[in-house]
């Protein structure tokens, strides 16, 4: 099943890349903030049909086609283009997300960035690896010293919006400065150390359950802002399902909670 991943990864970033900067076609979702491209389902397409020949039996989860229940333990989680609005933009920050549930445990999870041809590949209790070679996090241990990914959209619920800002200002206040791409190059960031952490208010499953493993097994943390592990529960709701996070090394985390969210839970 790691082969497929990876050539899954391979393949789709491989389409991703031939049609970057040229004209596409770009739909709204929800919101301004929220956009598709064709780009997006014709990686989809792909990734789909390729584990549904090798594994024609194994459930998948896709950002755009949903749940396809087949019944098996195993579930393949597929975002076949994170990082939508800078792909669009002709920006080098998009990626592949695919990550590999057994029952609602995610046990495999990959990331690959088609603009600079890495591959990050994290197993539960395997570690890390970044095209083939071990990492571990370069850990960081006070906010002040770290940059810090903070990412945000509109949303119509102006109390949270408002809370989001709030966020932001107590951010700036903390840290070295805000860098984000939006995108799966601020969680990669935060596994090799090159970012301290990072908050997200609005992931999905696809977002960040194979980026939570692959930064776990870094050697760092995720959790829900309100500081409990993230759990999943897959089925028909899982495309629904939100979630707000925190992530770091175990220092960095601890003083996300005291300084930044202060016990309070903005969602």
């Amino acid at each position: 099943m790691k082969q497929t991943l990876i050539d899954c990864l391979k393949m789709s970033g491989g389409l991703l890349l031939k049609k970057l900067g040229r004209e596409l076609e770009v739909s709204l979702k929800e919101n301004q903030s929220s956009i598709v491209t064709q780009a997006d389902f014709k990686s989809e397409k792909l990734i789909i049909e390729n584990i549904r020949k090798r594994y024609p039996y194994h459930n998948i989860i896709s950002e755009e086609s949903g749940f396809i229940d087949s019944g098996s333990d195993f579930t393949w989680v597929v975002d076949p283009l994170d990082g939508t609005s800078n792909f669009a933009s002709a920006l080098p920050w998009f990626g592949v997300l695919i990550t590999l549930f057994e029952a609602d445990f995610p046990v495999m999870g990959g990331a690959y960035l088609p603009a600079s041809d890495t591959l990050y590949l994290a197993e539960k209790g395997k570690g890390l690896y970044r095209n083939g070679k071990m990492l571990l996090m370069k850990k960081q241990h006070e906010l002040r010293n770290a940059l810090f990914a903070f990412s945000v959209d509109y949303t119509d619920d102006e109390k949270l919006f408002s809370n989001c800002i709030g966020i932001y200002k107590k951010v700036l206040k903390t840290t070295r400065s805000i860098r984000s791409t939006n995108s799966l190059v601020d969680f990669l960031s935060v596994a090799e150390g090159k970012f301290g952490g990072c908050i997200n208010l609005f992931t999905k499953i696809w977002d960040i359950s194979g980026l939570g493993l692959i930064i776990s097994e870094a050697g760092g943390v995720v959790k829900n802002i309100d500081g409990n592990d993230l759990q999943f529960k897959l089925g028909s709701g899982s495309c629904e399902n939100n979630y707000a996070i925190m992530a770091g090394s175990p220092a960095i985390v601890e003083e996300i909670k005291k300084h930044i969210l202060n016990g309070s839970i903005p969602v």
